[in-house]
């Protein structure tokens, strides 16, 4: 497995908690003012693991100012129709939703970045994507406001993933954290003053533990799209069906029905093995280059 691969899988774990620890909210508190501490306790990851020769007045010191800025705009959307999705429908559907983000995340990178794909692996993202059909059921079930929210998040988070591909190299580890950050912190303090409530000393606790598993998942998300391509990365996300199945049964006693379970697993099956066809793609061409090497020297 890539390293890049395996850091994005220990990202999305991250992520998951985090989001279980958002549900455990529900309505007590408005989405911006969850929003504002997560990612205000978020800098304590980047403070920790700050690279050296990087200062925080240089996060500002841009080379692509507007793409970055736009990657800020699409962290509010995302995070905010997130934060609505988990407190007010089970974590399976609203993971479901999202990711599509893995699906989008493909399409564009061969759109937009000009990488390769298989008629194999485009097969397994439809395969993916009919498994996430089957968890939500459209036209079969009523669907809330909390599905369009995370279907909202899913493309918010598609743009953000190519813009962070696009942009990483050449950006600094501080300005990819601290400007998205930064527009977030912003837009959901001045969002959240009309109903802003005194946390107590509990939920001060749960801010701090989800913002220490967001900026972790961030800064791991950075090291990975540095060390693979964005359409090997984005299959991780499907790990987090598992958290969602674990986490949602052990906290919120939610529990997937027979039919949201099967559609569960193929959406794992199919997003797992799309880079295991990659990387089957990359034995085969070795194999074959050793063996033309072997004829030549004959």
């Amino acid at each position: 497995m890539p390293v890049g691969v395996f850091l994005a899988l220990a990202a999305y774990a991250c992520f998951a908690f985090c989001d279980a620890v958002i549900k455990g909210f529900g309505d007590s508190l408005s989405v911006f003012q969850i929003g504002f501490f997560l990612t205000l306790f978020s800098f304590i990851p980047a403070l920790v693991v700050r690279p050296r020769g990087e200062r925080w007045r240089d996060a500002w010191r841009l080379t692509h100012p507007w793409l970055m800025h736009l990657r800020g705009l699409c962290g509010i959307v995302s995070m905010v129709m997130a934060t609505v999705a988990f407190t007010t429908i089970p974590l399976t559907e609203a993971y479901a939703l999202i990711f599509l983000t893995p699906i989008l995340v493909t399409i564009l990178s061969v759109l937009v970045l000009r990488e390769s794909m298989t008629p194999m692996r485009w097969l397994l993202l439809a395969i993916g994507f009919l498994g996430v059909m089957l968890v939500v059921r459209p036209g079969f079930r009523a669907l809330e406001f909390g599905h369009i929210a995370a279907a909202c998040a899913a493309v918010s988070a598609t743009v953000s993933a190519i813009i962070l591909k696009t942009v990483t190299a050449s950006e600094r580890r501080i300005s990819l954290l601290g400007v998205l950050l930064a527009h977030t912190l912003v837009f959901n303090g001045i969002a959240m003053i009309p109903g802003f409530v005194v946390p107590t000393l509990e939920q001060m606790a749960m801010f701090v533990l989800m913002g220490v598993f967001a900026g972790t998942a961030q800064l791991l998300m950075i090291a990975a799209t540095r060390r693979a391509a964005a359409n090997q990365i984005a299959p991780a996300q499907y790990s987090q069906i598992a958290w969602a199945i674990i986490l949602g049964g052990l906290f919120y006693a939610e529990y997937p029905d027979a039919i949201a379970i099967v559609g569960l697993v193929i959406v794992v099956v199919a997003g797992m093995a799309t880079p295991g066809v990659a990387a089957a793609r990359v034995l085969v061409g070795l194999h074959l280059a050793r063996f033309a090497r072997r004829r030549q020297d004959l």
